[in-house]
């Protein structure tokens, strides 16, 4: 089991809980004071938000290998993190429902990501135990990040607030990029060990043949 992938992968699934995932919980103020618009822009920027989740997991669930995941979740929380300081200073209504997409499609990558890769690598006698502080990782910061949103925004503004998450986001995909050689480095024998790298697979398969009893 990689502990270093493993703590690198929830480090930054907190910090974009915190940081940036209360976004959806400043949307009601971004839809009518910054906006000025009503009930129905508040119902259009979600809707845009769920369709760019929605091709997020349909993006994922096209790839036939987990491989490369790992730089899809430091990508999607720079995509996550860009798109919502994007939509903090946006004051449209059109550049927003453009931008609000991209914020769904890296949040869902960013967190499928991180899931596939934990259960992954993770030893099958931890795999409980590990995917518990997923969860809190991802949903049980979401609380402490809606309200430091919500102090934030009674100081200095949504805006602001958004703009500050969104940067922490960019931030720490940043400092898990840079990570990126030591972490393949962590979790290459795991995959060469589970035969996901094609040519450690496809030698695995001929030692089982050669090993294998001819038959009558």
């Amino acid at each position: 089991m990689g502990v270093g992938p493993i703590k690198a992968i929830l480090s930054l699934l907190v910090l974009v809980s915190i940081m940036g995932m209360p976004y959806v919980v400043l949307m009601p103020i971004f839809a009518t004071q910054v906006l000025k618009g009503d009930a129905r822009t508040f119902g259009f920027l979600m809707a845009a938000s769920g369709i760019g989740a929605l091709a997020g997991a349909v993006y994922l669930a096209s790839k036939k290998t987990i491989r490369g995941l790992c730089r899809h979740i430091a990508m999607a929380s720079a995509i996550f993190g860009l798109a919502l300081i994007i939509f903090a200073l946006s004051k449209s209504i059109a550049l927003s429902l453009v931008v609000i997409p991209f914020v769904g499609f890296g949040m869902i990558v960013h967190a499928a990501s991180s899931n596939t890769v934990l259960q992954t690598i993770v030893d099958d006698n931890k795999r409980g135990r590990v995917m518990s502080f997923y969860a809190m990782s991802f949903i049980g910061m979401l609380p402490f990040g809606s309200l430091l949103a919500g102090i934030l925004a009674a100081k200095i503004g949504a805006q602001n607030t958004l703009m500050i998450g969104g940067i922490s986001c960019v931030l720490g995909s940043a400092a898990f990029a840079r990570n990126l050689p030591l972490l393949r480095k962590a979790i290459r024998p795991i995959y060469m060990k589970m035969g996901i790298i094609p040519e450690v697979r496809s030698a695995v398969e001929a030692a089982t043949e050669l090993a294998m009893p001819p038959e009558d």
